[in-house]
């Protein structure tokens, strides 16, 4: 046991110094109050000052680290919380609900969040021939696991590709598998594994997830949904709800409106305008369900989103 507890402090001590390297090498690159700018791609970091949320997002598959604080995220009826000892898996894309409840100055949340290519993650899965245990087939789609040393260290060495453009080109992809690799091996690996293996369920329903994604505005029926994912209907239905924690007509309203918002943000339409588009007939039941989501109808929540000046916060993500 003494032997165990060892370990797991120096892992803990080398993941507290290459955060803190993280963090230097943040601090040399512009920072806007939310976001630093870098050209490094598929990779997002953050820095708050303050609480932020519950901020609604549609994920796409991907990993967040915490470099310095801690984050809840809310998915269905589940709250998971990860922090600087953990990383946040998203293995199929999901419309999420995250929050970071402590940020100031002093002690900001800092975070990244590399979006993942699931294709590159079947490939290292075949050509190494990875055992991975299997994952229980009610685990949702997403999932905390334990943040190593060299999964950080990972991280810090694509950070600082930032400062070399040269090398960028080449060697950003390459950090991309090695981080798939350590996902992969790591002991959330399975939930990669479930949803990257083509045949498995947990694909056939990635199928599902990604054609809703992009037909959201289209009535939905069931029969075709099932056939997109080579499965049958009660199949589908019970795995998609295992992977997402909602039905697929749930699933696909929570696009709608999450898409509706974001038009009524960015593009300045109003709520039955927004409602036609993201295939609402009725902007009476759009205003009914939009409140029932977010706690306030179309019009004052969009007033009291612009009003917090949030514009620019709203799609922190990490």
């Amino acid at each position: 046991m003494n032997e165990l507890v060892r370990e797991r402090q120096a892992m803990r001590h080398a993941t507290e110094a290459i955060r803190e390297q993280i963090l230097e090498r943040l601090s040399t690159l512009a920072w806007d109050g939310t976001t630093y700018q870098h050209p490094i791609p598929n990779l997002d970091l953050y820095r708050v000052v303050e609480p932020l949320g519950p901020a609604s997002l549609v994920y796409e598959p991907s990993v967040s680290l915490v470099i310095k604080g801690s984050k809840q995220m809310h998915v269905g009826g589940e709250t998971l919380v990860y922090d600087e000892s953990s990383f946040f898996l998203i293995a199929v894309g999901l419309p999420l609900t995250g929050q970071v409840c402590a940020a100031s100055c002093d002690k900001p949340y800092v975070a990244a969040r590399l979006r993942l290519d699931l294709e590159k993650a079947r490939r290292i899965i075949a050509d190494h021939d990875l055992a991975m245990p299997d994952v229980p087939q009610h685990a949702l789609g997403v999932a905390v696991g334990t943040a190593t040393p060299e999964l950080f260290d990972a991280l810090l060495r694509l950070i600082s590709l930032a400062h070399a453009p040269g090398d960028l080109s080449f060697l950003a992809d390459h950090i991309h598998n090695e981080i798939l690799y350590r996902l992969l091996r790591s002991d959330q690996g399975g939930q990669l594994r479930r949803v990257a293996l083509a045949g498995s369920n947990g694909h056939r329903v990635a199928r599902a997830i990604a054609w809703l994604r992009e037909n959201y505005a289209q009535p939905l029926r069931m029969e075709e949904l099932a056939g997109k994912a080579n499965m049958g209907v009660s199949t589908l239905h019970h795995h998609f709800r295992a992977m997402t924690a909602m039905s697929p007509l749930q699933f696909q309203k929570h696009l709608r409106l999450y898409n509706a918002r974001e038009m009524m943000l960015a593009q300045s339409v109003d709520a039955s305008t927004a409602a036609l588009r993201v295939g609402y007939e009725s902007p009476t039941q759009f205003s009914r369900e939009y409140r029932r989501m977010f706690g306030h109808p179309p019009l004052r929540d969009i007033k009291s989103i612009l009003n917090s000046n949030e514009i620019p916060r709203r799609n922190v993500g990490g």
